[in-house]
């Protein structure tokens, strides 16, 4: 009776002191498992840098529901950037961020408010425009009879009541009466001191009156629906020049971990033995790799796609889809032709280490000599529309250097 008890209490003993001997795991199936942990951190801090290089710490957690962006920002994107979002044309934007804020009053058709807190801190604004589009004027009987043109005053508000105190006179201009189209206003002045105090900011209010004096109701689109609603554009400048993309995009170009590379841990009682199949592939991939060594492959561009879908930015980026970044691979074998594009230091340095001059000098390296900025347009978390370039995005050409 009292052998059981003592079977027992040794086989807990044994499992407290010894757990290996019963769960033994397999070397292979935890370098595995530490490879998937280290290709984890590669790609979680490739993502953080890339949300660091892209300055992005404004957009949305999550996809936002689709909807229509101000036509004027997507004219603006097709002007200086081609489909793959490539800078086109560099002279066209007045600094390298453009900002659209959308009108949040949507009951008063003179008043209008523009919530500018996602503005960056430190971005310094170089102009600001108040994009309201204007509806064509009906005929009003004994009223507009014999007036062809009427006259918009746009006035700073200094508070934010139901009836808000009427403050600074912005601008004053004369409009054709029965015509219609895009009004753009500068406000540069106005917006700026918004910047500096945001309780200032209460907003824009619109009178409209005829020559005669007599006031008139305004008539400026308000509808989301067709497009014509107003905004207010903000040019500036984040003091980002430069940058060192091509330290970060090739691990975004490449798998991480492809599930061929994952060594297979065998099954219990499994034949190990390679078979012919395999024993050619070896084969075939180490003759590769000795033909490669003794004919490598010269400095030359070679394409790397950054597809947004596959980082996870698709739910917020308007356009591009991604873009083709190339970056340079090859070596720079002395004597350096005129296809390398060598630079002077670079032809130098390749005589020295062919002359072993000097132990320290290695062989040129194969890097882009030429580089374009790229630009994004995209929703920020506060469902505003970001136009944003990007120096030294994509490799235009390679050399030694």
């Amino acid at each position: 009776m009292l052998l059981l008890p003592r079977l027992c209490v040794c086989a807990v003993l044994l499992l407290l002191l010894d757990p290996v001997v019963l769960f033994r795991v397999s070397p292979r199936l935890l370098a595995r498992e530490t490879e998937k942990k280290d290709t984890h951190e590669v790609v979680s801090k490739a993502i953080q840098r890339l949300h660091e290089l892209f300055d992005i710490g404004d957009v949305p957690q999550n996809a936002l529901p689709h909807r229509k962006p101000p036509q004027f920002m997507v004219d603006l994107f097709n002007a200086v950037a081609d489909s793959d979002g490539i800078t086109k044309d560099s002279g066209i934007l007045e600094g390298n961020v453009v900002r659209s804020f959308e009108d949040k009053v949507h009951s008063d058709h003179s008043h209008y408010y523009f919530n500018l807190s996602s503005f960056g801190k430190k971005e310094k604004m170089i102009k600001a425009e108040l994009r309201i589009f204007r509806q064509k004027q009906s005929i009003v009987p004994g009223k507009s009879f014999g007036h062809h043109f009427c006259k918009i005053d746009v006035y700073e508000l200094l508070d934010s009541g139901i009836k808000p105190w009427r403050g600074n006179l912005v601008t004053s201009r004369l409009l054709p009466l029965y015509t219609q189209g895009w009004e753009v206003i500068n406000v540069t002045q106005t917006v700026s001191k918004w910047i500096i105090d945001s309780s200032s900011n209460h907003g824009f209010l619109i009178v409209t009156t005829l020559p005669s004096g007599n006031s008139l109701e305004s008539r400026f689109g308000r509808s989301q629906k067709h497009g014509k609603h107003a905004f207010l554009v903000l040019f500036s400048d984040d003091g980002r020049r430069g940058s060192t993309a091509t330290n970060i995009l090739p691990l975004l170009g490449q798998k991480a971990l492809a599930k061929d590379d994952i060594p297979r841990v065998p099954a219990p009682g499994e034949n190990v033995v390679p078979s012919d199949y395999q024993v050619n592939k070896s084969r075939k991939i180490r003759s590769a790799s000795v033909s490669a060594e003794r004919n490598p492959m010269s400095c030359q561009r070679l394409p790397l796609y950054v597809d947004f879908e596959e980082i996870g930015w698709s739910g917020w980026i308007i356009s591009p889809k991604g873009y083709n970044a190339y970056h340079c691979k090859g070596s720079c074998p002395f004597p350096l032709g005129e296809g390398l594009r060598a630079t002077n230091h670079a032809t130098v340095q390749s005589i020295v280490n062919a002359l072993k001059l000097s132990r320290d000098v290695e062989m040129p390296c194969c890097v882009p000599d030429k580089l374009h900025s790229i630009n994004l347009l995209y929703f920020d978390d506060e469902e505003n529309v970001v136009l944003k370039q990007y120096d030294d995005m994509v490799a235009v050409s390679c050399g030694c250097h």
